[in-house]
């Protein structure tokens, strides 16, 4: 296949790749944007905290999205997956799982992140129907709901106190020890919050809703809805592959203005942060695009200058 030349490369079709190509598009620069077409919000029925696009299904969002940079001719969407990157800084390459070939001057990395299979039996079935990872996105459909939390030790305190603003049902399940301080064991105590270190058995529901939660020493707790910390990486190996410096967590390590330590390479949305949310990782897409955007025309303007010289 011949090789396409572009300015920017945008690996990952999200909120944040999408928001960054609208930009870029509108800036008149030639985009192209690879997206395999498998978002991990796929799961949820909707997004929700999304200013005029509050509980939009997923798909319908990325329809509406295509729909208005389509008017921007300089943007293309890529039905692929990028497999390899080579070259520096305004002459980078990328390959495809298709064989198609991009020459790209900046590459901004949308990738996002991806579960881990669940290890809980009954898990699986309940994500993103009555099981969810962000109350901010979903807490509102189960306020006032007996609730049970799937975590443990700090973050667990932290998850807990956001919670209780949608409801004070709650139950916790830490699915093996508890890595609490006594404190803190006796700080759910005194707020009445049964705390249950046995390890799950599995999951009751039905089609999709959570019934009880079971644990392996017979306890079985009664609930409509889970929260529960997920396991995540990023979703693609390529940044790691190619030198983009990665946190203890997991995240492609950016400074303010969305750059890695690689000249050239940016990354933007939840591949970057840890704000999980659509509206969240669109702004920053739109940010860094500017970022990018800025740097193109100041090289340009500096080649027209010794050019001109």
């Amino acid at each position: 296949m011949e090789k396409q030349h572009v300015d920017v490369t945008i690996i990952g079709g999200g909120p944040s790749g999408l928001n960054a190509a609208l930009v870029l598009g509108r800036a008149r620069k030639k985009v192209a944007i690879i997206d395999e077409g498998r978002p991990r919000n796929a799961v949820t029925r909707e997004i929700h905290g999304f200013l005029t696009r509050d509980g939009v299904t997923p798909s319908e969002f990325r329809r509406i999205a295509k729909d208005e940079i389509s008017a921007y001719p300089s943007v293309s969407f890529v039905a692929d997956t990028a497999v390899g990157i080579t070259g520096t800084d305004g002459q980078f390459q990328i390959e495809t799982a298709h064989g198609q070939t991009f020459a790209s001057k900046k590459v901004l990395f949308a990738t996002g992140m991806k579960d881990e299979p669940l290890d809980i039996p009954g898990l699986a079935e309940v994500y993103g129907k009555s099981a969810f990872v962000c109350p901010y996105c979903d807490g509102w459909e189960l306020r006032d709901q007996p609730l049970v939390i799937i975590n443990k030790g700090a973050e667990l305190m932290h998850f807990a106190q956001l919670i209780s603003g949608w409801t004070n049902r709650l139950t916790v399940c830490t699915n093996g020890p508890d890595e609490l301080t006594d404190a803190e064991r006796e700080e759910f105590r005194r707020r009445q919050m049964p705390l249950f270190d046995s390890p799950i058995r599995h999951i009751d529901s039905s089609d999709g809703i959570v019934q009880q939660v079971v644990l392996e020493d017979g306890t079985a707790v009664p609930c409509r809805g889970i929260f529960f910390k997920p396991k995540l990486v990023l979703g693609s190996d390529l940044p790691q592959a190619f030198g983009c410096g990665i946190s203890e967590d997991g995240m492609i390590i950016v400074d303010e203005f969305g750059k890695t330590n690689i000249s050239g390479i940016y990354s933007a949305g939840d591949a970057a942060s840890r704000l999980h949310q659509a509206i969240a990782a669109a702004s920053t897409g739109a940010f860094v695009a500017a970022v990018i955007n800025n740097e193109l025309n100041t090289e340009s303007w500096g080649r027209k200058n010794e050019h001109d010289n």
